[in-house]
């Protein structure tokens, strides 16, 4: 046990991207499935590893067993605490609203929010991005589908905040549990008075969709729907807030890749292929063993928390040559499924993923056409999120050039 200890912990998002990559190239190179005796969690670095605690549920759960609201933060019926078969019926209800048809219809008016927005900064020169883009964008999409008052972004970002606090830690602090429960519980309190609503007043929304679905009889409960709700929310709009703020400091980077999507523009979702994989917008994901298993030489006991690292299977040269390069020509245009872990894996794939790809498509789109530059602000360096668990700007402020 002692040869695969973790002797050198995560370092936090305050001390820079560099720092985390050259840790987990670190991990990956020479300790890439360790254990952490501070928190009982073992830890993956290798994307071949990655891949089969995804691939393989029977063997890595996401049901860490405390599925049920007494003890769970977010209430029953999490699906990102769900194995199959009940998460493969559980997913069905839900997923009709992410179909890929479902999704393709929301794109002209996924175009004009995001014209909107960069109508309202017409002119300026120096902007927050998060601010003005790749946080409302999101939140008004997924209000809308909803139904709920995009009006409300402001108290949804106050929730989000509460949730990402990175001092709520539930494996460091005994009582932190119960400090999340506290945060999610206005959220949830917000979800049941507009589930009753719909229950009451059927609309044409998610919410009346979610009360009236139906699958061989079986249909999802309030509590189910306030979690699932609670959950999109949460989930829903960071992912893409960090995936634009993620693929604008990519382009930053290349301004080359840049100007070669202002003249092929049809080459843009590639490239936002490309920044998830570089920086997803999440770094880790967690498991739970359910039997002894061996990995990389390596034998896990059962029943341990098992983390598989994204950043570092993203960044593995074993399935990504030159990692650390933005290579537009990477991935092939609508590849599926996709060899990254940006949006997980297998039977867990983020059910949002077509949703935030088309917001980051579109988005791209629209801020290379409005700018013939768009450069990281050298006098009022951007803010990454706190929570070790995220990954991508706070805030992002640019110096734009208008086309």
């Amino acid at each position: 046990m002692t040869e695969h200890l973790l002797t050198e912990a995560m370092p936090m998002p305050t001390e820079g991207e560099e720092a985390l990559l050259s840790w987990a190239k670190r991990m990956r190179d020479g300790n890439p499935v360790c254990y952490d005796p501070k928190f009982d969690m073992w830890h993956l670095f290798r994307h071949a590893d990655a891949q089969r605690l995804f691939s393989d549920y029977k063997t890595f759960a996401a049901n860490f067993g405390d599925n049920e609201s007494e003890g769970n933060a977010f209430g029953r019926g999490n699906l990102t605490q769900m194995d199959p078969p009940e998460l493969t019926a559980r997913r069905q209800l839900v997923s009709q609203a992410f179909s890929r048809s479902t999704v393709a219809s929301l794109a002209p008016r996924v175009t004009r929010i995001t014209e909107d927005l960069l109508d309202g900064v017409a002119g300026v020169e120096r902007l927050d991005l998060v601010e003005a883009v790749a946080y409302p964008l999101p939140v008004i999409v997924i209000s809308e589908m909803l139904g709920v008052p995009s009006s409300d972004k402001a108290l949804f970002r106050e929730w989000a905040d509460g949730i990402f606090d990175p001092n709520v830690d539930a494996s460091a602090e005994p009582d932190s549990g119960d400090t999340i429960k506290a945060r999610v519980a206005p959220m949830q309190e917000y979800f049941y008075q507009h589930v009753a609503d719909r229950r009451a007043k059927p609309r044409e929304d998610l919410i009346t969709g979610l009360t009236q679905a139906e699958l061989n009889g079986d249909r999802l409960d309030d509590e189910e729907i306030v979690t699932f709700l609670t959950i999109l929310l949460i989930a829903g709009h960071i992912t893409t807030t960090l995936m634009l703020g993620n693929t604008v400091r990519c382009l930053h980077e290349r301004p080359d890749v840049a100007a070669k999507l202002r003249a092929n523009p049809e080459l843009i979702p590639q490239a936002v292929e490309e920044s998830l994989r570089m920086r997803p917008p999440f770094t880790f994901a967690a498991r739970m063993s359910t039997t002894d298993v061996e990995l990389s030489g390596v034998t896990i006991p059962a029943g341990k928390a098992v983390t598989a690292w994204l950043i570092s299977a993203n960044h593995d040269p074993a399935a990504f040559p030159e990692p650390r390069t933005f290579d537009l020509e990477r991935f092939a245009p609508g590849q599926t499924p996709s060899p990254h872990y940006a949006f997980g894996h297998g039977a867990h794939f983020c059910v949002g993923a077509p949703l935030a790809r088309l917001e980051g498509k579109i988005a791209t789109g629209l801020l290379l056409r409005r700018y013939s530059e768009i450069a990281l602000d050298e006098d009022d360096p951007f803010e990454f999120f706190a929570n070790p668990g995220t990954n991508g700007a706070k805030r992002l402020p640019v110096v734009v050039r208008p086309a």
